[in-house]
């Protein structure tokens, strides 16, 4: 299998290290959906981060897809969700609030550095900080109210928080500072020091203009 798409995304860093975690052989395509756009087209039109190329050429998008398939099938049966079913909805919570803050951090850092300032909607903006801002807040009160659901470093709801936060507070400090999310903040200083995390570290150019 092939993993194509930048570490520095959160959507193909999660993929990888959970492929890691699941003991699943694939190979990892560094291409740009900026400054590799023609190449990454060749591979997939939608010009999609993440993509995963499937040994038989199938291609399959959006993170938490290409995760299920690979806990269907190339993991043997192994997976990453929390094996206490009454943790479980909490996991799938903190899975969705991850995600979400990924998707509104990547919106926030397109406004300001993709569109001309002349361009830019001060509302949307606006309205865009707050959902963010929102899933942070959430998520911290989950790391805070159901601590059990994070206590591993190899089940999805601790890697999708800790992969979140790495990304959204390296990008958007301002807006985010550490001591309003001591949680996240510790949660993301452990998982990073695991050899699955380290081995893939968020490296890219990042947004361009940036």
């Amino acid at each position: 299998m092939r993993l194509i798409g930048m570490l520095d995304s959160p959507f193909v860093r999660r993929v990888a290290v959970c492929l890691d975690h699941l003991q699943v052989e694939f190979t990892h395509e560094s291409v740009s959906v900026f400054s590799d756009f023609e190449q990454f087209r060749a591979i997939n039109p939608l010009v999609k981060a993440p993509t995963l190329v499937c040994d038989d050429g199938t291609v399959l998008m959006d993170s938490t897809l290409i995760l299920q398939y690979a806990e269907a099938g190339p993991a043997r049966g192994r997976s990453l969700w929390n094996p206490d079913r009454a943790l479980l909805a909490h996991e799938f919570r903190a899975v969705g609030l991850a995600m979400i803050a990924c998707e509104k951090s990547a919106q926030l850092i397109y406004e300001r550095n993709l569109r001309p300032p002349e361009a830019q909607y001060a509302p949307w903006a606006g309205r865009v900080t707050g959902q963010l801002l929102a899933a942070y807040a959430a998520l911290e009160a989950e790391l805070h109210a159901h601590a059990r659901v994070f206590a591993s470093d190899n089940n999805h709801g601790p890697i999708a928080a800790a992969i979140a936060w790495q990304f959204s507070h390296s990008m958007l400090s301002t807006e985010l500072p550490s001591t309003s999310y001591p949680a996240l903040v510790k949660l993301s200083a452990r998982l990073e020091r695991t050899p699955q995390f380290a081995g893939r570290p968020p490296a890219g150019p990042g947004v361009p203009g940036l």
